[in-house]
């Protein structure tokens, strides 16, 4: 039986643009990019979780809105399942710890690069969201 694992991401606006984190060589799926986030530790809620990870990994605050989707994808070392919120920053400027590069991308952009499969859900929304905001 595969492994199940439940992670969340922050979808950190700024204006019109959405931080990206590109996967080191170090971690799976090296070379993707994601929303930046990580796994829920047991008595957390995904949003402390989201705000511990953000900390941790780009030693920065955000606040934590609204949930942007829920995807639960099959990787071939088990079940993933991303929670990915709107957040913005409230503290510090993002800085890589575990990622090979973090970059701005306009948000009806993000398809500019290639995502980890279990965020292509999110990626869609934001584009759509933004998209509808522009017209």
């Amino acid at each position: 039986m595969k492994k199940e694992i439940n992670v969340v991401g922050a979808i950190i606006v700024d204006g019109s643009t959405v931080l990206a984190a590109q996967r080191s060589s170090m971690m799976s799926l090296p070379g993707m990019w994601e929303f930046p986030g990580g796994k829920i530790e047991p008595g957390e809620t995904p949003r402390e979780a989201l705000v511990r990870e953000l900390q941790e990994e780009l030693m920065c605050t955000a606040e934590i809105g609204d949930e942007v989707a829920s995807t639960r994808y099959e990787y071939d070392f088990g079940f993933v399942t991303l929670t990915t919120f709107y957040s913005r920053l409230v503290d510090g400027d993002p800085r890589l710890t575990e990622h090979s590069e973090i970059r701005w991308i306009e948000a009806t952009a993000l398809n500019s690069v290639e995502w980890a499969p279990a965020d292509i859900p999110a990626v869609e929304t934001v584009v759509h969201d933004f998209s509808m905001a522009e017209e």
